[in-house]
């Protein structure tokens, strides 16, 4: 089972991958992702918004209830992803640091500081 498959059932044909694909265990649904992928719809904000409030519940019923409360329509959306910038890649060189580490370095150095570190390292590629 994929992610476009569960989505797929979620959001257009209602078919049940539980059922139609029977080796499927409740262990690969992944509740998080499926939430996050319905979470950029406006009309299904709220259902991924009630799973996240209960991470207890059976992977299946949460799946359950989303293919029984999620309108029958097709969504499409791309991820949001994480965009580098020069001063975070910079900063990683420089300090041999996570982008994690990266981040919360660059809230306390001043702008003259970041811009330094940024033109070393842009002059070392």
């Amino acid at each position: 089972m994929n992610l476009s498959e569960v989505l797929n059932s979620i959001n257009y044909n209602k078919d049940d991958v539980f059922e139609s694909l029977p080796d499927v265990t409740s262990k690969e649904y992944v509740p998080f992702i499926v939430n996050k992928a319905l979470s950029y719809f406006p009309d299904t904000i709220l259902q991924a918004n009630n799973m996240n409030m209960r991470p207890g519940l059976d992977a299946r019923m949460q799946y359950h209830y989303l293919k029984s409360s999620v309108r029958k329509k097709k969504r499409f959306s791309k991820w949001n992803r994480k965009t580098d910038s020069p001063a975070i890649e910079a900063i990683k060189k420089h300090y041999n640091y996570s982008d994690n580490k990266a981040e919360e370095v660059l809230l306390i150095l001043t702008d003259e500081q970041v811009e330094n570190i940024v033109k070393l390292h842009t002059h070392d590629a």
